[in-house]
Parts: C-alpha cells; structure tokens; sequence
C-alpha cells in the first residue's frame, strides 16, 4: 500500500483526502517570534509543536486510528491512503505534523510520501 500525506493552509483552500485533520488546536509556533521564520521541518519548530502535551496526546490517538485502518486496508482491494494534515498557514504545525506521520508509517513498514503544499507562501 501506499500512503501520501500532505500539510496544508486552510486559509489557501481545504485538501481533499481520504482523512483530513485540522491542526489548528495545537499551539501555533508562529506567535513565537524566534520561531515564526522557520518552517515545521526545522527542528525546533517541529520539537515546540510535538512537545505539547495536547499534541502527544492527538498523536496517539490518530496513530491508533491509521494502525487499525492501513491493518484493514492491507487486506483488501485499495492501495492508496492520502492523509490530509492542515493548519491556518500550512507552515508550522501542520508540516510537523505530516512528517511525524510520515517518518513513523514508514517505520511500520509503509511506503510513504510526504508532500507540503503551502509551506513556502508565507516564507519569512
């Protein structure tokens, strides 16, 4: 099976995927100004956004969630996953969270792409 996740900006247009999550719970590193600049492929922006504990907490319950649904989907006919991950500007949490899910599918085995749609419009 095969598995794309993208980050994605709300204020630039919903994703269409086969689950789509809305981040914009999660604290918002650009109200950081030393962390505002960078994206969440930098390593301390992804550690602000993955530390928190409502952000540990969304983690394990969306990797139970895709546990249960790539074991089901493995046995059956479909060979595609798109997951959806968005936040207000599609720079900070959501990229953070896209590649976490990215780079743990790909430790259970999955083959995994992980795409940013919108982390560039707001580049500092």
């Amino acid at each position: 099976m095969h598995i794309t996740i993208f980050s994605f900006g709300f204020k630039y247009g919903h994703a269409k995927a086969n689950y789509v999550f809305d981040l914009r719970f999660l604290p918002n590193p650009y109200w950081e100004p030393e962390l505002r600049p960078y994206a969440g492929t930098d390593a301390r922006v992804a550690a602000y956004v993955l530390e928190h504990p409502e952000t540990i907490e969304f983690l394990a319950l969306v990797q139970a969630l895709l546990t249960f649904v790539c074991a089901a989907l493995k046995d059956g006919k479909r060979q595609e996953l798109s997951i959806a991950c968005g936040c207000t500007g599609g720079r900070h949490r959501s990229v953070a969270i896209s590649e976490h899910l990215a780079a743990w599918l790909r430790q259970e085995g999955y083959q995994v792409a992980c795409t940013h749609r919108d982390v560039l419009r707001e580049a500092g």
